[in-house]
């Protein structure tokens, strides 16, 4: 029996709540824009960037080693060796942008590499191997072939925010099956933007 005494207290009607939470990582938009060294800021933390395997499609070429420590080998038939590596937890190498970590990166590896002998070129950046598509730019270091020595090339870049990074090394018999070699690696061999 309620007390007659006590103030009545009126019924409130429910609303729904405004959602305060804002918006999370879009990973599909990062993915569908060119990956310059400047937007390296717009991964997702912490979230590591990937390489395809799409090489072993490729007429006269096979995978002779598949992640194994993160690392995949690609052997052609005309003796051309491509590793294709992704390490993690590289904040250590992460400095003011990723062109600077990436030039870290290259002198952590061998202390003799000075900036000027890199390159910036550029690498398909997801989507379709043979198909148009995004570009991320990347830090190459070229050693042509000399008589007894392989050409290489050595393709490279640190994602800061993503605390990984991508290398890609061919070696080759000479400069013109390097050429060809490389041609396949940007065609084929992709670096795969984290996800969500």
């Amino acid at each position: 029996m309620p007390d007659p005494a006590a103030p009545k207290v009126e019924p409130t009607g429910t609303a729904l709540a405004t959602p305060s939470i804002t918006p999370g990582h879009d990973a599909e938009a990062v993915a569908a824009k060119d990956m310059p060294f400047s937007a390296g800021g717009s991964l997702a933390a912490g979230v590591p960037v990937g390489i395809s395997d799409g090489l072993k499609e490729m007429p006269g070429w096979q995978q002779v080693k598949e992640d194994v420590a993160g690392e995949s080998q690609y052997l052609k038939a005309d003796g051309c060796l491509v590793a294709a590596k992704v390490r993690t937890n590289q904040v250590p190498l992460a400095r003011q942008d990723d062109k600077e970590s990436t030039i870290g990166l290259f002198t952590y590896l061998d202390p003799s590499i000075l900036p000027g002998y890199l390159k910036t070129q550029s690498m398909r950046w997801g989507g379709e191997g043979g198909e148009p598509g995004p570009a991320a730019e990347v830090l190459v270091l070229e050693k042509p072939g000399q008589p007894g020595v392989r050409s290489t090339a050595v393709m490279a870049r640190v994602f800061g925010a993503a605390a990984s990074s991508v290398y890609i090394s061919v070696a080759c018999p000479d400069d013109a099956t390097l050429a060809a070699a490389r041609a396949d690696v940007a065609g084929r061999l992709l670096l795969v933007p984290p996800s969500n």
